[in-house]
This record gives structure tokens, sequence and C-alpha cells, in this order.
């Protein structure tokens, strides 16, 4: 095998991995289409929404009692549990009933909280108008709650306030057994006015979390407007506003593995932002008014989906609720047709075995299998190559003042012999797609989180917690996070030696030299990877030397 195409192709692979967890962009499309048109005369600085006041400072009480301080309904079913402030009808204090913060750990995972808490984080829904004259309730209204006063599944509650003008509004609240609330607002006009009312719907996070900061997973703020994906960081928001007329869509904040939409009424025209004003807001309003006249109602109805990240989960809001495009909350990348049918793939194993890491294994014995004729056409390749070695020494030291004659005659002993030199590179670039799905499967989805294997390995979507530097345990000392390099990378990183023993050797010591110090390098870069990743990328250097001596074997060519 020509070894420059070697060191091309191992190089190439070794840039492509680094990169891509560095810069790969998470958006589904490069070519986003962005659409700016007018806002209509409806929607005009008079429609802001009535609970954002940008001189409204955040108090930074304890979430206990910001709490307490209200009065509130509760809500629970199989995932979830919080509370709805009465004042204001703000949902502002969700948990999550599965997960915890850390791997079998007591400490459930908090997603809303209050206002006036620091990292306060909540949804409101309400009405507002062009009409200065008219009371409408806001953040401040103490709502009063007619009937039931708990919230759950098969008990939905009622929220009711009337203003000084004889109008009275409602929201009937209902939570299905997952993570999807529905908002049935309802206005009353007894009165003997005319008006017209904008219904909308907000998000608004005090402060931006920590996010990992990775480039293949996207953190912050999300939409899907007619159709089209729109994805903004933090950073973004502070420095310039987002807004944009929609005909259809949803929108949100997003985290790692949780996320919180709004997705307005079917059929009607909307103006979605994202802006900061002190703090992060993520809203819509309808663009073309409801018009109650005397003694008449009208109502309008918003979903809010609060919801762990979970495949079939968001899956199934998307088909059930008809959501364009909501299975993009999570962020399978670029290549999302791959990597979403790969995660099922692994999971359909999961599903037989009850181990994420056998699934792992078993995927990458699939992909052996399928690819089993192309790696031994190119293990066949590479073991001519090294019958050819004497030969192709024999040239270059025939040649080495005539460089055209060298590359022909070179050639020349390629066609003879049925060889192709490029081939051998074929086993590498064959798992580079393989290798980036399942490292975007272990690094996005929920599923693979806190999911164990075997021994020492409780999170296949965490590194390796063993390190070489303190004997994997046997010294009681904690090696800083770059000393950490496990065991499963030190195997890894032996397949690779053991590997490169069976290829051709570069006949130039640089060559020599390059090859040798590969394996450590990429032992090096990979141990802070997801552990899964490593047991995958091990398990198909395993596979790949059993093919490669065999064919060697049968070539009669000596595999040391």
């Amino acid at each position: 095998m020509d070894t420059k195409n070697v060191i091309a192709a191992i190089s190439l692979s070794a840039a492509v991995i680094i990169l891509y967890s560095l810069f790969f962009a998470p958006t589904p499309s490069p070519e986003e289409i962005k659409r700016t048109q007018e806002q209509k005369n409806q929607t005009t600085q008079n429609s802001e929404t009535p609970s954002l006041d940008v001189s409204e400072n955040i108090s930074k009480i304890s979430r206990k009692e910001s709490i307490k301080e209200n009065e509130r309904i509760e809500f629970e079913n199989e995932n979830i549990k919080g509370s709805i402030s009465l004042l204001g009808g703000i949902i502002d204090d969700l948990l999550f009933k599965k997960y915890t913060k850390t791997l079998n750990g007591e400490d459930q995972i908090v997603l809303l909280n209050p206002k006036k808490v620091a990292n306060g984080y909540f949804v409101e829904t309400g009405w507002v108008t062009n009409n200065k004259n008219i009371d409408l309730p806001d953040s401040k209204t103490l709502w009063n709650v007619k009937g039931n006063n708990k919230l759950s599944p098969n008990n939905p509650i009622k929220l009711v306030w009337s203003n000084s003008q004889g109008i009275e509004f409602q929201k009937k609240i209902k939570i299905d057994n997952q993570f999807l609330f529905t908002i049935d607002q309802k206005i009353t006009n007894n009165s003997e006015n005319t008006y017209d009312f904008y219904s909308y719907g907000q998000i608004i996070r005090n402060e931006a979390p920590e996010v990992t900061k990775f480039y293949i997973l996207h953190e912050g703020l999300i939409g899907v407007f007619d159709e089209q994906l729109v994805e903004k960081d933090y950073e973004d928001i502070k420095e310039k506003k987002f807004s944009q007329n929609a005909q259809s869509g949803w929108l949100g904040i997003t985290d790692k593995y949780w996320i919180t939409t709004l997705i307005p009424e079917k059929n009607k025209e909307f103006r979605a932002d994202f802006d900061f004003k002190n703090k992060f807001r993520v809203n819509f309003i309808d663009t073309k008014p409801l018009e109650i006249i005397p003694n008449n109602s009208g109502s309008n109805v918003i979903k809010i989906i609060i919801a762990a990240k979970e495949v079939g989960v968001i899956d199934g809001y998307a088909e059930n609720l008809n959501i364009i495009n909501f299975d993009l909350a999570i962020d399978w990348g670029w290549f999302y047709f791959f990597t979403k049918n790969f995660f099922f793939a692994i999971d359909y194993f999961f599903k037989l075995t009850g181990n994420f890491g056998i699934a792992i294994i078993l995927i990458t014995l699939c992909i052996r299998i399928v690819f089993f004729p192309l790696a031994n056409y190119s293990f066949r390749s590479m073991a001519k190559m090294k019958v050819l070695q004497p030969e192709m020494a024999r040239l270059k030291e025939l040649h080495k003042d005539d460089k055209t004659k060298l590359q022909q005659e070179m050639m020349a002993l390629y066609k003879k012999e049925k060889v192709n030199p490029v081939s051998g590179c074929l086993p590498i670039f064959i798992q580079i797609p393989f290798f980036f799905a399942i490292y975007k499967v272990l690094f996005v989805t929920l599923e693979m989180r806190h999911q164990p294997f075997f021994g020492w390995i409780k999170d296949l979507s965490e590194r390796d917690p063993t390190s070489l530097f303190n004997l994997f345990g046997l010294i009681p000392w904690d090696p800083p996070s770059f000393l950490i390099i496990g065991i499963w990378p030190c195997l890894m990183g032996l397949t690779m030696y053991l590997q490169q023993k069976l290829n051709p050797t570069p006949p130039d010591p640089i060559q020599q030299k390059i090859f040798m110090f590969f394996p450590l390098f990429l032992t090096v870069i990979l141990a802070p990877f997801p552990s899964g990743l490593v047991i995958y990328w091990t398990i198909n250097n395993i596979l790949t030397m059993a093919q490669q001596i065999v064919i060697m074997k049968r070539t009669k060519v000596k595999t040391v």
C-alpha cells in the first residue's frame, strides 16, 4: 500500500474527529432562509406582552420562599410535579420525577423556577389589546379558582378573573400523563362595547444556564416557523433581537436534555420574538385580533410542552398533535436521518439485551457484517501490498533519481498484480460516519444518560472514570482531568497499535515514527469522549484485526 495514502487517511480521520467535536454545526440546513416580514399594525409596540417590565428587578430570594409567597395550584402526573402560581396564572414550578442530577443521586431535576428566583424560568399565557382603556389580567393579577383545586390528568382546573368593564377571563388548564399542558383561554364580553384581543404566550428565563459549549449541540432559543428551523444562542439574542411572522410552528428554550415549548393555535398567523431585556424571552402573539361583540365570547387554545427530551415522547407529540418538525427539538445534526435511525438501531438491541453497552457491541458487529465484502477487498489488497514490499523497495532504489519513471513502474506493478493502493484506506473511511453517529447519539439522547455497562463504566455517556496515572485506582490519588486516561482508552490505543503491525511497514523512518505515535495520539484525544464511543472503537478494531489476520493467512502473509 502507498504509505502516503495511509497516513493521509489516518490523519484525515483524526482531524475530522477533532473538528467534529469542536466545530460541527447543529443546524440541519446551512441554507437557512431568513425571512423578515413587516409586522402588522395590530401587533405594534402597544401589544408588548404585559409581564415584561424592563425595569423589574429580580429579588433573588430562595426558591422555597418564592413558592410560599403566592397561593398555588399543585399538579402531578407520572412524570412531572409542581405548581401554578395564582398570581399571574404562571407555570413556574416544575421538576422531573424520573430524573436526578447525578448518577444514583436523590435530587430530582428542577426545570422551572419562580420569577423572583435568580434562575427564574417560567411560562405564562394571556391576552393583550391596543385599547388602553381595558383592564387585562397580567403577571400581578390574582386569579380565582373555580371548582377543582388540584391539577391532574383526569382533573382539569379553571381560573377566572373579571375586570371593571364587565369582561370575564377564564383559563381552563389540562395536563396529560407526560409533559403536555393545554391552556384553553376564554373571554366573555358582558359589556356594551366591541373589543379586540390578541392571544400571546411567552417563556421567560432570568439568566442563561451553564451550557456544554459544544458546537454539535444547540442549547438556547429554538423554533420552527413555517417548517424552517431557527436556533439562536443566548449570546446571539443579547446582541440582536429575532422576530418573524409565521402561519404555523412552535418555539421554546432547549437545554441538552430538557425543553420548554409553546405551540400556538393552528391556522392562526403569529409573530414570534426572541429577545433579551434583562432576561431572556421567547414569545409569540397573534397578528390578527379576536373580535368579541357585546354579550358574546371568544377563545384560544395554547399548548405547552415542558419535557424531558425522550425520543419516543418527542416523536409521539410530533405525530399525535401534528406539530411540524417537533422532532427537531432533539439536535440530531446535519445527518439527521442517518443519526436518528442509528439511534433506533441501538435502541432495538437495547430492548433485546437490556444494556446499551452490549447494544453498541452488537451494532458494531452488524456494521462489520454489512461491510464485510468491502473490507475483504481492502484487506486482500493490503495483504498483496505487503507481499510486494520488497519489489517496491527495489524499484524505489532503482529509480530514486527519476520520480516520473518510479511512478510509472509502480503503477505498472499495481496493474500487473491487480492491486489498488487506495483500497487500504476504505476501512478507515467506512467507520467515520458510524463513529460520528454513535458520538452524536451518546451525546444528545436522554436515553443514554446514566446508562451503565459493566464493571467501572456506570455511565456510557461520560468518559471512562479510571486513570492510567493512578494505576486505575490502585494509588489513592485523584489526577487532574487532563490526566484521566482510562482503561478503555488504553485498550483502544493498544488495539490500534496491534492493528498497525498488520499493515505494511512504511519504508521511510519518519513515516514509521508517525505511525508509532498515532495510537498514543488518539488515546489521549479520545480519553475525554463518552466511554460508549471508545468501547465502539475498541470492539471495531478487534473485529477488524480478526478479519485482517484471517485474510493475511489465506494470502500467506506473516501477521507479525
